[in-house]
């Protein structure tokens, strides 16, 4: 018994001694210090954020937990985080409340001394401030089409670049007077909620005004019905003003069906019948775009197109006389009715936008000088040669 008693003593002697001088890598890792909580900001609030930092010489727990209370109210427990994180936003607050939050370290299933509290609100931010240079660009182009407007009604000259396709509008219709053919005019395949279709109809009411003074027909085939009651109401007001009331048709305008390519079979079909001279395509246009303008050219007429899709531009250019590419579309109504307001408003665009262009070229220039040439740089060189000793 002895022997056996000793031999257990030399076999189990040691291990309190080792549990007792070694260090746990518990007692190693760092806890959460300097707790904060904020308003996010440039936002529209509910949201706050919790931001903390490590101590590297407090103790390292298992997790830590994030909670959070109201005034008079119980603490909730938001999240179980990682040691090592040092953040997290809380999306679920309502604005104008005020929340305390707590940082609790847990190690082995038990709390420590928790970090905190820290009290913050959530609201929303009128300005974004990581968006100051779309406010200044705002103003600048703001700035330039209120001073075009301003001049061109004190009667100052605005001058817009010529539009080829616009200019021969008139040209178009006499066309087609001469030979005693209708007008066909295609507003696109879109509603009134495009902007094409919007810009679209303001041109018609250019070519119904004249196709009212030379007595010409117009036909105006349509493929939605907000659309239909658009044209009618622009066409009808345009015969009022050239003192033609009596010579606008009213089925001249007319719905033909809302499939894509069923529109565009019942157009094809109005155009070989009728063989109008002259056909305006302006609006929003997809596939059906060369299949309407090469039947067009297949009768011979004269066709002005105009749309802001890319990819139908080249359609347009191979089957069409005219053609109006992307903004020229839109800057139609300020170019066909020279009112001082839409030409100002054209005028000022184009001056700021190539005063943008202007700037981006020069930084440019300057932020490829400044990489290729650092003046600080050469003169500190060049001092050294002249002061280098061999």
């Amino acid at each position: 018994m002895g022997r056996l008693g000793l031999f257990l003593v030399i076999l189990i002697g040691p291990v309190p001694a080792l549990a007792a001088g070694s260090a746990g890598p518990d007692q190693a890792r760092p806890v959460a210090d300097s707790f904060e909580a904020v308003d996010s900001p440039n936002d529209a609030g509910g949201v706050i954020e919790l931001s903390w930092a490590m101590s590297p010489g407090s103790k390292l727990v298992d997790s830590m937990l994030v909670t959070r209370s109201k005034a008079g109210g119980p603490e909730n427990v938001l999240s179980v985080v990682s040691p090592v994180s040092t953040s997290y936003r809380d999306t679920t607050v309502a604005n104008g409340v005020r929340y305390s939050y707590a940082l609790v370290p847990m190690l082995d299933g038990r709390r420590l001394a928790e970090v905190g509290p820290v009290a913050a609100s959530a609201s929303a931010q009128w300005i974004h401030s990581g968006r100051s240079g779309m406010l200044i660009i705002t103003v600048i182009l703001a700035a330039f089409i209120l001073y075009f407007i301003r001049h061109g009604r004190k009667g100052g000259e605005l001058y817009i670049r010529q539009i080829a396709g616009l200019s021969a509008v008139d040209d178009a219709v006499g066309r087609a007077t001469e030979m005693g053919r209708p007008v066909l005019y295609i507003p696109g395949i879109m509603d009134m909620d495009n902007i094409q279709t919007i810009a679209s109809t303001v041109i018609l009411g250019r070519v119904a005004a004249r196709t009212a003074e030379y007595g010409t027909p117009l036909m105006v085939p349509v493929s939605k019905s907000v659309v239909l009651s658009v044209a009618q109401e622009v066409v009808k007001e345009a015969y009022l003003e050239a003192g033609r009331p009596d010579a606008f048709q009213k089925d001249s305008i007319s719905y033909l069906t809302d499939d894509q390519f069923g529109y565009a079979a019942g157009v094809d079909g109005i155009i070989v019948r009728e063989k109008p001279a002259a056909i305006f395509l302006l609006g929003a246009f997809y596939a059906e775009s060369l299949i309407l303008a090469e039947t067009g050219r297949s009768v011979g007429a004269i066709q002005i197109a105009g749309t802001a899709m890319p990819s139908q531009l080249p359609f347009f250019i191979a089957a069409c006389d005219y053609t109006l590419i992307g903004e020229e579309l839109f800057a139609a109504s300020a170019y066909l009715s020279r009112e001082p307001k839409l030409l100002g408003s054209l005028k000022g665009q184009d001056v700021a936008k190539l005063f943008f262009m202007v700037v981006i070229v020069l930084g440019v220039i300057a932020s490829t000088v400044g990489q290729a040439w650092d003046p600080a740089s050469e003169i500190a060189a060049f001092i050294r040669n002249l002061t280098h000793v061999e």
